[in-house]
Parts: C-alpha cells; structure tokens; sequence
C-alpha cells in the first residue's frame, strides 16, 4: 500500500467522524486515526516520497513566497523572447533583508498547470531568471531559488529557442556571483531544469521531495524497458532528501509534518522560512570572493572523486583540481 492509499483510509475514517454525534464514539475514531497516522506515514519508501513530492495538495511556490516573504514584487520577462509563466522572480525582503526570489510554479488546476507549462521552464524562463540575478548581484541582494518541476519543457519550440544554451548559461553564471545563494527543492527537482537554479552555496530540500538526473518513469524505461518498474526505480535512484544529504549533494533537510507539507502547511513555511533566515545569517557574513569560492569548491568537491578509483581516471581528476 503506497502512501496515497493509505492517505485515502486515513480520509475514510475522518469521513466517519461527520456521520456521528455520539462524543465517546468520536473521540475513539479520532485515536485510531492518530494511531493509524503515525504507524502508516512514517518509514517511508522512495517512491512514497515521489508521489508526495507531486501531491496534487503540495504547497506550490508561490504560497511559500506569499508566507516567507514580508513584501514581493514580481518581475516579468527576459528581454529577449516573452514572460515565461512557469518561472516566478522577483524582489521581496524576508525579516527586513532585501533578496531577490526566484521559483518554479506549479498549478492547482489542469487550467493553471496549462498557464505555468506544469512548471517545465522554456529558455525564456531560465534567461529570465538570470536577467533578475545578475540584478540581484548588482544591487548585492542574496539570492533565494525555489525548484519544484519535473525537468526543463522538451519541447521543439524550445529547443529551437537555446533550451541547452540557456541551462549551461546559468549553471556557469550562478558559480560565478558574489552574493549568497540559496536553493530549496520543495517538490521535484527534476533534471537540468532543476539544477539551472540549484547552484548556491546552501542547497536544501524539503524532507519529502526529491532531486534527480530524470524521473524514475524514465530511469524505469531507459534501464528495464518498462516504465510500470518506477516504483523500483525510485528505491535504486537515491533521489530523496536523506539519500542526498548522505552523499553530501545538499546541505539540509527540512522537516515536513507527517504525512507530507499539505497536511499542514504553515507549520512547513515556518520551518522552511526558519531554515532560510539561519543559513543567511551565516552568508552574509562572508566576503563576496568567499562566497563565489566557497560556491565554485562545494561544487568541484562533490564526492565523485572520493567515491571512485582515481587509477583508471588519467587526467579527469587533476584538470578538476587545478582548475
């Protein structure tokens, strides 16, 4: 039974709570629904947490910017090409500090998913998103990035467009800037469409999100031929939040209620917001060079190098470590 399943029982025995008025009888469905909850939504499996982190109810970007954020003016456009709807940036301040925000939304609704291209990013999203960076970098705004899409649009206008071109533009700029950069996986983290706003110096997920170089469905069908082998896909894939905080590819994880964000969401803005204020408080006490360098070596030192044979790599490892 996956998570959704048991989530539909515990909605099941809620739903008997509104059929009776008998006080003691209530109060008894209540305790099997408290005992039930804690003993079906903890333990999680991998592909648990996959169907949490594309839960219909999970909270979307722009309802965490609307809580955290004191003040938010959004921004539109790349100046090249059109606003791209599935990337929200602009200028807002988080307990008086100045920051420029950038996140990918999702819709609530098959007619808002079509208006945010379900959060699949064109390249006008990505230069779009660099345009408000680099202003932050002007201005010495830090930078604070929400990622929740399943990858970047594979569509043909887009790579018509520059969808690559634009991606690999701000994976290099991003190493590049001098003010502090924060990146939060609150859904999926899918791809190079997640990583074109991943590249900060403190990188944290929610605790029931994920990040991956593709969707389990495709991990699925590229190694077994058979996409219905996800859920085995995900248990292998190492793409929950734990599994990444293990491997040192993020830096934290922040705690989610049980069950998952939507079944209470101000209490994960709370932590979210709370987790955000403590890693800037550290940033911003480094000097620009030290938080461009700081960047640039928390990337080249990912434990690829650590993890494998250096005897059969020749040269790979010292270009990396001269660079």
């Amino acid at each position: 039974m996956d998570i959704l399943q048991k989530e539909r029982k515990l909605q099941e025995l809620q739903s008997k709570i509104e059929e009776l008025d008998n006080v003691e009888l209530i109060g008894k469905i209540k305790e099997e629904i408290e005992s039930y909850k804690n003993e079906a939504m903890s333990n999680l499996t991998a592909w648990d947490r996959v169907l949490l982190a594309r839960h219909q109810a999970r909270p979307t970007a722009l309802e965490y910017i609307n809580y955290m954020f004191d003040e938010f003016i959004e921004l539109h456009g790349d100046r090249l090409y059109r606003d791209d709807k599935s990337i929200v940036g602009g200028i807002g301040t988080i307990n008086g500090i100045n920051v420029t925000i950038i996140a990918q939304q999702k819709g609530k609704t098959l007619e808002e998913n079509l208006e945010r291209n379900f959060a699949m990013p064109h390249p006008e999203g990505y230069r779009k998103a660099l345009r408000l960076m680099k202003q932050a970098e002007k201005f010495r705004r830090p930078i604070i990035t929400l990622i929740d899409t399943p990858g970047a649009y594979p569509g043909l206008g887009a790579e018509e467009r520059g969808q690559g071109e634009a991606i690999a533009k701000n994976l290099m700029k991003m190493a590049s800037f001098t003010v502090p950069v924060i990146a939060i996986v609150i859904g999926e983290g899918g791809s190079g469409g997640a990583l074109a706003l991943g590249v900060a110096n403190k990188v944290m997920m929610l605790e029931n999100s994920i990040y991956s170089i593709l969707s389990p469905e495709g991990y699925a069908t590229i190694l077994w031929k058979d996409a219905t082998l996800a859920s085995k896909a995900a248990g292998v894939m190492k793409l929950t939040s734990f599994d990444l905080e293990d491997y040192g590819i993020i830096d934290r994880v922040i705690k989610e209620p049980l069950g998952g964000a939507h079944f209470n969401k101000e209490e994960t803005f709370r932590n979210t917001k709370k987790a955000i204020l403590e890693e800037l408080t550290e940033l911003v006490k480094l000097q620009p060079f030290e938080l461009r360098e700081a960047r640039i070596d928390k990337y080249r030192n990912f434990g690829f190098f650590q993890r494998f044979n250096y005897d059969n790599l020749g040269g790979v490892k010292r270009w990396f470590t001269q660079r």
